[in-house]
C-alpha cells in the first residue's frame, strides 16, 4: 500500500495552506477597490499551485504486497502504455499550439492596455480614431483559426483512428469489464476467471517478440461509467445495452490507479479500479491460482462461516464456484482474498475492513447496495473467519 507522506512535506504543505489562507488579507491604502480583488486572486492562484507542488513531492513511492511499484499519483503525462503514449504526443502538439495562441493573444492584449490606457484629464475631452475594418486583419482572424482547426482535426483524427482500429494479436489477453453501481465486474474468458475491481494483466515489450496487448470489453449493467486509467489508457464509456472497446499494452510492472470517469450515483468517488501489471511468469502464476479450486475450510470457526454463509442470503448476490453459492449481483468471492482492496478501492483488504464490512458495508461504503444484514456477533465472526479462507 501507499506509504504515508514524509513528515517533512507534510510541514511544507501546511505552511503553503496558511499561505493560502493569508493570501487576501493585504493591509496599507494602496490595497482597496481593483487592487485588492487582483492581489487576493493571484495570490489564491499562487498558493493554489504551491500547494499542489509540494503535495506532490511530498508523497514518497510505495510498493505493493507482490514487490511491484504502487504509483499512487495517476499522471496522465507519465504514460507507460501504447495508446496512452499515443495520446500523450498528440495533446503535447494540441497544447503547444494553444500555448502559443494564448501567447499571443495576452501579449496583444497587455500591449493594447498599455498603449491605449488613459494618460491624462486631457484624453477626456479627445476621441480615439475612428478604424471602419480592415480587409487584412479580418483575413487573420478567419483564416489562421482555420488551419488551425484543421491541424487539430487531422491530428486527433489519426490518434482516435489508430487506437480504435488496433487489431488484437493472437496472444492478447481478452478481459470483459462490466460496471456496477459501484464496483467493477472483471471476466476472463478464455481463462474462465471472474474477479471485481482488480485486473491483472502481462507485461509487453516493445520490440515484435515480446508485444502482449490486453483488450478490453466494456459493458454496463446499471447506468454509464466511464474506464480510465490516465497512464495506460483514455477514457471509454460503458454503456448499458452496448459493448465498448480498447485497449492497453503497458510497458512498467506495478499497480496502475484507475476509477471510473463518468458521475454514476452517490459512492462514484469510490468506484476505483486496480491495474496490476506483472512479468509474464508472475501473471501465469496469477492464472494458475485462480484457476485452483477453493480450498474446504478446516478450522472449526472457519467451518461454522461456511454454513452460516449459505443459510443467510449471501449467496443469493454471491458466488463461490464449486459451491451452491450462484449469486450475480454482487461481486465474485471465489478468490476474495487475492484482492487488494475491498469496496471497489474504498479501503484495503485485512481482517479488520473485512470484519467490519461483513458486520455493516454501510459504514465504510455509505450507500452501496449491500445492506446491513443485522448478524449476530458469532455469525459475523464465523463468517469473516470463512472469506479469509476465500484465496
Amino acid at each position: 500500500m501507499p506509504g504515508p507522506p514524509d513528515r517533512a512535506g507534510l510541514i511544507q504543505q501546511k505552511k503553503a495552506w496558511q499561505f493560502w489562507n493569508r493570501s487576501c488579507r493585504p493591509e496599507g491604502d494602496m490595497f482597496s477597490g481593483l487592487n485588492r480583488i487582483i492581489f487576493c486572486v493571484s495570490r489564491r492562484i499562487a498558493g493554489a499551485v504551491l500547494w499542489l507542488v509540494l503535495a506532490a513531492f511530498a508523497c514518497s513511492p510505495a510498493y505493493a504486497q507482490d514487490g511491484g511499484q504502487m504509483r499512487p499519483v495517476a499522471d496522465m503525462f507519465q504514460p507507460l502504455s501504447r495508446p496512452a503514449e499515443m495520446i500523450h504526443s498528440s495533446s503535447m502538439l494540441v497544447l503547444a499550439i494553444t500555448a502559443g495562441i494564448f501567447v499571443v493573444v495576452t501579449t496583444l492584449l497587455v500591449y493594447v492596455v498599455w498603449k491605449f490606457r488613459r494618460k491624462g484629464p486631457e484624453d477626456d475631452l479627445k476621441e480615439p480614431p475612428q478604424i471602419y475594418g480592415s480587409t487584412h486583419i479580418e483575413l487573420a482572424w478567419t483564416v489562421v483559426p482555420i488551419l488551425i482547426t484543421f491541424v487539430l482535426i487531422l491530428v486527433t483524427s489519426r490518434t482516435i483512428g489508430e487506437i480504435q482500429n488496433r487489431k488484437m494479436p493472437e496472444n492478447a489477453v481478452q478481459i470483459r469489464l462490466v460496471g456496477h453501481q459501484w464496483w467493477w465486474e472483471v471476466h476472463y474468458p478464455k481463462e474462465g476467471i471472474v474477479t471485481a475491481n482488480e485486473i491483472h494483466v502481462p507485461l509487453s515489450r516493445r520490440d515484435g517478440a515480446g508485444e502482449r496487448p490486453t483488450e478490453l470489453i466494456l459493458e454496463s449493467a446499471d447506468v454509464i461509467h466511464s474506464f480510465w486509467v490516465p497512464q495506460l489508457a483514455g477514457k471509454t464509456d460503458l454503456i448499458p445495452n452496448r459493448k465498448n472497446r480498447t485497449w492497453i499494452e503497458p510497458f512498467a510492472t506495478g499497480t496502475f490507479f484507475g476509477n471510473c470517469a463518468e458521475y454514476c450515483g452517490t459512492q462514484h468517488a469510490n468506484m476505483l479500479l486496480r491495474v496490476i501489471v506483472e512479468e509474464p511468469e508472475a501473471y501465469e502464476r496469477w492464472v494458475q491460482k485462480m484457476k485452483a479450486p477453493v480450498p474446504v475450510p478446516q478450522a472449526e470457526l472457519a467451518a461454522q462461516g461456511h454454513k452460516a454463509f449459505y443459510a443467510n442470503s449471501c449467496v443469493n448476490c454471491h458466488k463461490v464456484d464449486g459451491t451452491n453459492a450462484r449469486g450475480v449481483f454482487g461481486p465474485d468471492l471465489t478468490k476474495l482474498m487475492t484482492r487488494q482492496t475491498i469496496g471497489a478501492g474504498v479501503a484495503p483488504l485485512t481482517p479488520e475492513t473485512l470484519h467490519a464490512w461483513v458486520r455493516n458495508p454501510q459504514t465504510l461504503k455509505t450507500g452501496c447496495l449491500m445492506p446491513d444484514m443485522k448478524l449476530l456477533d458469532s455469525e459475523v465472526d464465523s463468517i469473516t473467519a470463512y472469506l479469509l479462507t476465500l484465496k
